[in-house]
């Protein structure tokens, strides 16, 4: 890894992702900094490495989290973009890997909707999400369809269970990806243009109903703290009688 700022992030053949820092670096700070995003410093190298077991999500939060930081201190900083390529997700051998290839961010791609003005280039957007070898939503089918796996080999009736509503779930997306197919191809042959005088896409008021959903991770919270099969992390905590034993409020699950 060539050191041409401050600090720099990249591969190392022995550590993994390592951060160097240039001898000049006037920020005191920096090394509070980096083990604050889990790096710790190697005795012979002079090297901050993370652990070599992080997970790449992690990986990817450590250096940019840290990178934030020391570039608001007024440093310059350097990242190596072979740390954006996730690794490959292990395969049985009569299946088609995924390509590995950088992250993509649905807030990024959010963010160019606010600058798109044709229609066509909002059909552009959609076919991001869409890309067989990236696009998040073959990604997101593929998470289900991982984690369903992982329940059923629990070994347990409950674990099969789950397996089986994860699929149903996996082939929901399926669904919505063809969904949102038909809706690019409109775009994409759609000749209109946002007119110059329509307001931002940020100060457009949303439609009532979409107020009304809950977020994913409110609803997460809820099911933790009202769910009778996990324990509280308080022992003085009771669950009411009643929380345990009410009916659900939606249509009975049938099996």
């Amino acid at each position: 890894m060539r050191l041409e700022s401050h600090i720099a992030f990249g591969p190392h053949p022995d550590l993994g992702v390592v951060a160097e820092v240039a001898p000049a670096n006037p920020y005191t700070e920096t090394e509070q900094v980096l083990r604050k995003h889990h790096f710790r410093r190697h005795p012979d190298s002079g090297l901050y490495f993370l652990p070599s077991d992080a997970p790449y999500n992690r990986v990817l939060r450590a250096v940019t989290g840290a990178a934030r930081v020391l570039q608001d201190a007024g440093l310059s900083v350097a990242a190596d973009p072979r740390l954006m390529v996730p690794p490959p997700v292990p395969q049985s051998p009569d299946t088609p890997a995924r390509k590995a290839v950088p992250a993509q961010s649905l807030t990024a791609l959010t963010a160019e909707l606010h600058t798109a003005d044709r229609a066509m280039d909002a059909a552009e957007i959609l076919q991001e999400l869409l890309d067989e070898d990236f696009g998040a939503m073959g990604e997101l089918e593929q998470l289900l369809t991982t984690t369903a796996t992982w329940c059923e080999r629990l070994d347990a009736d409950t674990g099969l269970e789950l397996g089986s509503r994860l699929r149903t779930i996996a082939n929901h997306m399926a669904f919505l990806g063809d969904r949102v197919a038909d809706v690019e191809g409109d775009l994409a042959v759609m000749p209109n243009v946002i007119p110059a005088d329509a307001p931002p896409l940020a100060t457009t008021p949303t439609h009532p109903h979409e107020d009304l959903l809950p977020r994913y991770g409110a609803r997460a919270q809820a099911a933790v703290a009202a769910s009778p099969h996990r324990p509280a992390h308080s022992p003085t905590t009771a669950t009411p009688p009643s929380a345990a034993t009410s009916a659900p409020s939606g249509p009975a699950r049938t099996h």
